[in-house]
């Protein structure tokens, strides 16, 4: 799991002049991505290196090698919107092995 710290939308927050926005961000997922990824491999890594990771990643979501938890929703469309609070639990689930421990726990019962 990575926990990610989510910004405040401070725009929106200014146009709408709500204080709601300020307590629940909608984020793109490849934005909660690029968060996480930053979170995972450090602020002082290379630049480059943080853009080949986000790549990849992405690649992987938009392939179906695996689905992105955040917060118990599960997400597969790097596009989709989630609305955030001031963190975010972040899983990453290989769609191959959760789809294993699904038939497992089935053949169990």
């Amino acid at each position: 799991m990575i926990r990610v710290k989510v910004p405040l939308d401070l725009r929106a927050v200014a146009v709408g002049g709500s204080g709601a926005f300020a307590l629940a961000t909608p984020l793109r997922v490849r934005d909660l991505i690029a968060y996480a990824v930053r979170e995972a491999i450090g602020t002082h890594a290379p630049h480059d290196k943080f853009v080949r990771t986000i790549h990849r990643t992405l690649t992987g979501l938009i392939a179906g090698d695996f689905t992105l938890d955040v917060d118990g929703r599960t997400f597969a469309d790097p596009d989709a919107i989630v609305v955030c609070e001031r963190s975010a639990d972040v899983r990453f689930f290989l769609s191959k092995r959760r789809q294993g421990a699904l038939n497992r726990r089935k053949a169990k019962r």
